[in-house]
C-alpha cells in the first residue's frame, strides 16, 4: 500500500467517517440480522473507472470486524468496466452491512478522483508537461485525495505547506517585493527546499527569473502570454500554468511549452463513480 495512505491519520479519518454513520448503533442491523449469520458480498464497479481506494475500504471493515476477510479482485490504478467485482468481503454478515457506506464512500469518491485525473491526462498526450493537483482538497482528506490523484496519472503538488515554498499575491502584499521576497525565502528556508513566485504578467515573470525562483507559477495567463513567458524563460526556471484550466483549454496551455499546469478541478470537482455491495450468499 502508498506509503502516503498507511499515514495513522487515515486511520483516524475512517473511525471519524464510521463514527458519523453509526452514532449509537446501526439500529436496522442491530435489530434485523442475527450476530452468528455469516455470508459474503461483492463489490462491484456500475460503470467504468479507475481503481483507488481499495486498502481504505479494507481498513474500514477491519475497524469493526478484524475477522472479516477482505479479498481484493482489481488492481488500483486499474481501468475496470461496468460489472467488475473489485472486492469480496466474507465474514458475519452484521459489520459488512454496518460498514458498508463508508466503505462506498472512500470508494466512490477516490475512484471518482482517480477517473477523473485519468481523462484530463489523456487530453495531455504526446505533450512533455505533467498535470498537478493543487491544496485545493476536502478537508481531512488531502492525504488520500492526493493519493487518488496520482493513481490517475496526475502528480502531486505540495502536500501542504511545510514542503514547498510558494510565494503568492497576498504574500507579495505583505513583503512589499518579489524580489525581497524570493531573498527572504531563501535565507530563512530549510536547505534545498524548492521556492516557486506567483506572477500575473510578463513582468513580474522577469523580476521573478531575475530573483533566482526555481518555479514560476504563470496564474491566470492566457495562451499567448505563457508562449512568450516560455520563451523568455528560456529553461532559466520550470513554468508552471494554473487558473482556469478546463478539459477543453488543457491541450492549448500544453501547446505553449510550460512544464506543469496545476488543476485545481482533479480534487475539488471530480464526480464520484458508482459502486455497490451486494450480498450475495449467507450460512450459518
Amino acid at each position: 500500500m502508498d506509503e502516503l495512505i498507511s499515514s495513522p491519520l487515515i486511520d483516524w479519518l475512517i473511525e471519524l467517517a464510521l463514527q458519523e454513520d453509526i452514532g449509537l448503533g446501526d439500529v436496522t442491523t442491530r435489530a434485523l440480522i442475527p450476530p452468528d449469520l455469516l455470508g459474503e458480498a461483492q463489490i462491484r464497479a456500475k460503470e467504468t473507472l479507475i481503481v483507488a481506494g481499495l486498502p481504505v475500504a479494507e481498513r474500514v471493515f477491519q475497524h469493526l470486524e478484524p475477522a472479516l476477510i477482505f479479498a481484493v479482485q482489481a488492481e488500483e490504478g486499474r481501468k475496470v468496466k461496468p460489472g467488475t467485482v473489485l472486492a469480496l468481503v466474507t465474514g458475519p454478515v452484521a459489520p459488512i452491512l454496518t460498514g458498508e457506506r463508508a466503505a462506498l464512500n472512500f470508494l466512490m469518491h477516490l475512484s471518482g478522483i482517480a477517473t477523473y485525473t485519468r481523462q484530463m491526462v489523456r487530453r495531455l498526450k504526446g505533450f512533455p508537461v505533467a498535470l498537478t493537483d493543487t491544496r485545493k482538497t476536502t478537508p481531512g482528506l488531502r492525504l488520500l485525495e492526493k493519493y487518488a490523484v496520482r493513481l490517475g496519472g496526475g502528480r502531486n503538488h505540495r502536500l501542504g505547506l511545510y514542503d514547498a515554498v510558494l510565494i503568492k499575491n497576498n504574500h507579495l502584499a505583505a513583503v512589499g517585493s518579489l524580489t525581497e521576497a524570493v531573498r527572504l525565502a531563501r535565507e530563512n528556508s530549510p536547505k534545498g527546499i524548492s521556492i516557486e513566485v506567483e506572477v500575473s504578467n510578463l513582468a513580474g515573470l522577469e523580476e521573478a527569473l531575475a530573483a533566482g525562483a526555481d518555479l514560476i507559477m504563470l496564474d491566470n495567463m492566457d495562451e499567448a502570454a505563457m508562449a512568450e513567458a516560455v520563451k523568455i524563460a528560456a529553461g532559466r526556471a520550470q513554468l508552471e500554468a494554473s487558473g482556469g484550466m478546463t478539459k477543453e483549454r488543457l491541450p492549448k496551455v500544453a501547446a505553449t511549452g510550460v512544464n506543469f499546469i496545476s488543476m485545481g478541478a482533479l480534487t475539488h470537482s471530480a464526480p464520484a463513480v458508482d459502486i455497490h455491495l451486494r450480498l450475495v450468499k449467507t450460512w450459518r
